[in-house]
């Protein structure tokens, strides 16, 4: 049986630990016949700690300096021309902290995934722990979803649930979902390179089913 090889493209802006999940869970690994592979790990970021754990890897790295272009434009262009080059089969956001341009997600489209901290469709944007908090939820969690052009609005792939707790700080109520961002994220990477999951018609597709909110408990 042929064995066929996916490669990964991970872009990051930070430490990194969704992306550490993602090396240790699939990097390098066969895994029914499909060999995965990240081939680079793109930052905008020249010292974020997400690099240094691909280097450990021995996974190439690429920084892509913002200050050097005159706009949003120009950054994604440079991303495009990075991302060509490696004919990656999967854009994977984490902890990725710009927001991609139309002309980006339309030449990727249903190519990149990224995860949110919060239950989407609540709570899109920054700072959703103290927002959930604040507004007394009792519950939180993070989504997985495919990128489209309106922020943090493509349909949700996959979706974890953690309880909020009466005296819950902003930092635990954090570590708590992270902790499931972990689990959820290699996992939906792993259902798109077997080619069980896809976009199609703004719905997220898996095994042939429209995903309505699949929920990981």
């Amino acid at each position: 049986m042929t064995k066929h090889t996916k490669k990964i493209v991970v872009l990051i802006s930070g430490s990194g630990s969704n992306l550490q999940a993602i090396i240790d869970k699939l990097h390098n690994k066969t895994i029914d016949n499909v060999a995965i592979e990240i081939t680079a790990v793109i930052s905008n970021k020249k010292h974020a700690f997400g690099l240094e754990r691909a280097k450990k890897a021995s996974i190439q790295t690429i920084f892509v300096d913002a200050k050097k272009v005159n706009s949003r434009e120009a950054f994604d262009q440079q991303l495009i021309k990075e991302i060509n080059v490696l004919q990656t089969d999967l854009i994977v956001l984490a902890g990725f902290m710009r927001i991609l341009t139309a002309a980006f997600v339309r030449r990727f489209s249903g190519k990149i995934l990224n995860i949110h901290p919060s239950l989407l469709p609540k709570y899109t944007g920054l700072n959703t722990h103290q927002r959930v908090i604040d507004a007394k939820e009792n519950e939180h969690g993070a989504s997985v979803h495919f990128v489209t052009e309106t922020l943090d609005s493509g349909p949700v792939v996959l979706q974890a649930k953690v309880p909020i707790y009466k005296e819950d700080t902003e930092q635990e109520l954090a570590k708590r979902v992270l902790i499931q961002e972990h689990q959820i994220y290699p996992l939906a990477i792993q259902w798109f390179l077997f080619s069980r999951l896809k976009m199609q018609d703004d719905h997220a597709i898996l095994d042939g089913n429209i995903l309505s909110i699949y929920s990981h408990d």
